[in-house]
């Protein structure tokens, strides 16, 4: 079951936090929110798979911390 872990505020940040769990091998699904569903635009869950949510959320602030 997906379980959301982050809300992006744009698609661009959403799709730099997918990359970065894509490379520590967690599968990663992009969903928008609202309006952005039908804009393009606006905020995007960031969803994991919820055996992977602990490790998700830390390879997220290892990511946030480097940067």
């Amino acid at each position: 079951m997906w379980t959301s872990i982050y809300i992006a505020n744009n698609k661009k940040q959403a799709d730099k936090l997918k990359a970065l769990l894509d490379e520590n091998g967690i599968l990663t699904n992009i969903r928008p929110v609202g309006l952005a569903a039908s804009t393009g635009e606006g905020m995007f869950e960031i969803q994991v798979l919820e055996s992977e949510v602990e490790e998700a959320q830390a390879v997220i602030c290892q990511g946030v911390v480097k940067k």
